[in-house]
Order: structure tokens, then sequence, then C-alpha cells
């Protein structure tokens, strides 16, 4: 399997989950009466970052991690989504910027040196796999299940297959 393989289709399937997650909230919100930025604005605890951040960060680690696998010039996307609709647009923007990558480009990607900032305004190299396993996925993944979390502690009903994408 080729490093491409490894992480592009894991990212995708479940940015497309988290798409799927925002319309099932959306739809929630519309039946129950409840204000979209209650939910958007949702934490699961008082210092933890809310729903929309949550899903900014999903794609910001998504859409920076293979820009930094493959050498690419890194995206700055503005965090100025305010609604469900705007949110599902990030993730669809997303998604159409991984597909641009192809397999060549992430080829020698898992031995390569990836920089990125790292705390306090240093940054930090490692090697690609390991800025896959210990850095992008763990990040990715935790905001992307945070979102989940958000909205099944809420009311929304959401489970595993939701998260997966194969619901």
């Amino acid at each position: 399997m080729s490093f491409y393989d490894s992480t592009v289709p894991a990212y995708l399937q479940i940015l497309g989950s988290l798409s799927g997650l925002l319309s099932k909230a959306e739809a929630y919100c519309e039946a129950k009466k409840i204000a979209p930025e209650v939910l958007l604005g949702a934490r699961l605890y008082p210092d933890m970052l809310p729903l929309s951040k949550q899903i900014q960060l999903a794609c910001d680690f998504a859409a920076k991690g293979c820009a930094r696998l493959s050498h690419s010039e890194v995206p700055s996307t503005p965090d100025t989504e305010t609604s469900f609709a705007e949110l599902r647009q990030r993730l669809a923007k997303t998604v159409d910027y991984l597909k641009t990558f192809t397999p060549a480009q992430f080829e020698g990607a898992d031995s390569r040196d990836v920089t990125f900032p790292a705390a306090a305004g240093a940054t930090m190299t490692l090697k690609g796999q390991e800025f896959v396993n210990r850095v992008s996925f763990p990040n990715f993944y935790f905001h992307a299940a945070i979102a989940h979390g958000i909205l099944r502690h809420h009311g929304v009903e959401i489970g595993k297959r939701d998260f997966l994408g194969v619901a």
C-alpha cells in the first residue's frame, strides 16, 4: 500500500462523515426548535473549544497534513464559519483540496522531513510517518471525535456508524 493510500482516504472518510453529522445536527435543531448557534457553540466542557472550531481544526489538520507531507504550500483558511451550511462548505472545500493530491506527491513522504509549527512559536521536524502517527492523525481524529461527542452529548441521534461514515 502506498503512503498516499494510507493517509488521504482516511482523511476523506472522516471529513465526509463530519458533513453528515452536521446535516443531522441541523435537522435536529430544526425538529427541536433549537437555535443553530446553540449547537455550533456547544462544548463538552467549558475549557474546550466549541463544535464549530472542532470542525475547522479537523479540516486544518487534514489539509495541512497533506500539504506538509507532499511539501506543498500549506493552505491558510480563516475561521469565519458561523452556520451548519458554512461548515459543510468548508468540509467540502477541504475534500476537494485533498482530492487534488496524487499518489506520486506522497512517494517517499513516509521518510521525508516534515517541519511544522509546535508550541510557543517553535517548529518541530519529524519524518513523514512519525508526523502522521504522532501529530496529524491524532489531532485530526481528536477534533473529529470531539465534534461527534458534542453532538451526541447534546442529544443528536448519532452513533459510531455515523462517525465512521457508514450509516
